[in-house]
């Protein structure tokens, strides 16, 4: 199991899921994934905040919901930055919101709070000790960050100007996420031969340099705000389901097939939505 050791600007970074009982979605999340779970916040404080690690790798984390955030479990996204506090005016100017002014997490890192023109929430991190996610695309591991949008053309706009991100046609109804420049990043400093793999299972040109995936919200839905989702990979989908069904969560969307993915929807017991995604290449 390979351990990243940051990412570039830009690249989302890190997930965390906000619940009105921490303990009861460390049961949860652990059951399902095996992740194993370490409270780092100090002694006699008053909020929890639980790093899932696997392997020994940081994965993901489970906190309490913080003051002015929705009363409700989430999947929270952030996204890497070398100066957080630099973040700031690019998205108000692009016509984003500063939901949380930039601020000091301990010695861990530092940042902030936004939402796009839609009212999309994400964090943006500028890193201290703790450096995103250590281990990705793994079983229980973080596979995806989506938006979840009704306005792709203002997503696009505004994205692109806070992050410098394009996007790319993959074939399907909605385009990915890139950040022209990334695939050499994974290819220098976390899997060396990657744009050669990539190129032997027939992914569209590019694809090396996609950062993140965009849905667009059924029009028919008018309750759904958009909002920024967590998609974790997993060896086998169908046996995902069942399991979280044991646990007390919920199939929102039972498993189906996607080109080179079999993934299933899933509320946690608390409301918190996420996909998990089974690989699977192409015959």
């Amino acid at each position: 199991m390979n351990k990243r050791q940051g990412y570039p600007t830009g690249v989302p970074c890190w997930v965390d899921t906000t619940q009105p009982d921490p303990e009861a979605a460390v049961e949860f999340y652990s059951g399902l994934f095996g992740w194993e779970c370490q409270d780092v916040m100090p002694a006699g404080s008053p909020m929890k905040y639980y790093i899932a690690r696997l392997g020994g790798g940081d994965v993901a984390a489970i906190g309490a919901i913080p003051e002015r955030a929705p009363d409700q479990a989430m999947w929270n996204t952030y996204i890497w930055a070398d100066d957080v506090d630099a973040t700031v005016p690019a998205v108000v100017n692009a016509g984003g919101t500063v939901f949380a002014e930039p601020f000091d997490v301990m010695e861990f890192g530092r940042m902030a709070v936004f939402t796009d023109p839609e009212g999309a929430v994400f964090s943006v991190w500028q890193p201290g000790t703790h450096r995103g996610s250590e281990v990705v695309n793994e079983h229980g591991s973080l596979n995806f960050n989506t938006l979840n949008s009704r306005q792709l053309e203002s997503a696009r706009d505004f994205y692109g100007s806070v992050f410098g991100w394009s996007t790319l046609d993959v074939g399907g109804p909605t385009p990915m996420w890139t950040l022209p420049g990334y695939g050499d990043h994974l290819e220098e400093k976390v899997s060396p031969g990657i744009r050669a793999s990539m190129a032997e299972m027939g992914a569209p040109a590019g694809f090396e340099d996609v950062v993140a995936a965009v849905d667009l919200i059924d029009p028919n839905d008018t309750t759904t705000p958009a909002n920024w989702g967590a998609t974790f990979a997993v060896d086998n989908a169908d046996e995902t389901a069942e399991i979280a069904t044991q646990l007390g969560g919920k199939v929102v969307a039972p498993p189906f097939d996607l080109p080179w993915v079999r993934a299933t929807v899933i509320a946690d017991p608390q409301g918190a939505v996420f996909t998990a995604s089974q690989f699977v290449p192409a015959a």
